[in-house]
């Protein structure tokens, strides 16, 4: 009788230690970046031309917008997005509208983090206006929203 009280006590903790054995599964799920909105204002003078650079924490989505333009919205300026160099402060352009009026928009995916830019610059119709008098530089406003 000992006997079968011992094997039902060494079953019953087999049993439980075998029933305490398993995989945890854990999910993780990603978590999406809030995208960052940073402006850039200022004058495009005649020939001259605007760099402003910016740098993205993650990959995702960079939209940039020529918000607005002026005195006039619809005269036209050279508008680019590219990479920055932030040891030569050059910008690399990688897309390019060069003649972007308001409300142009260029659309990228940035793979990683990095250092971007975008480029305002006459494409001639600042030096015009400024020849007939209509003003002396353009005032411009761009948006940008990057991760």
């Amino acid at each position: 009788m000992l006997r079968r009280i011992a094997c039902g006590c060494l079953l019953s903790a087999i049993l439980a230690l075998a029933g305490a054995c398993g995989t945890t599964t854990t999910t993780t799920t990603p978590t999406t970046a809030v995208p960052t909105t940073e402006t850039f204002t200022g004058l495009l003078n005649p020939v001259g031309a605007v760099v402003a650079s910016f740098v993205t924490l993650t990959g995702g989505t960079v939209t940039a917008t020529l918000s607005a333009i002026g005195p006039d919205a619809t005269q036209t300026v050279g508008f680019s997005l590219g990479t920055f160099n932030s040891l030569t402060n050059v910008c690399t352009v990688v897309f390019d509208n060069p003649a972007a009026q308001q409300a142009a928009i260029f659309t990228t995916t940035a793979s990683t983090t990095g250092f971007y830019c975008v480029r305002l610059y006459d494409n001639g119709s600042v030096a015009v206006a400024v020849a007939n008098g209509t003003a002396t530089a353009f005032t411009y406003t761009i948006t940008v929203s990057h991760p």
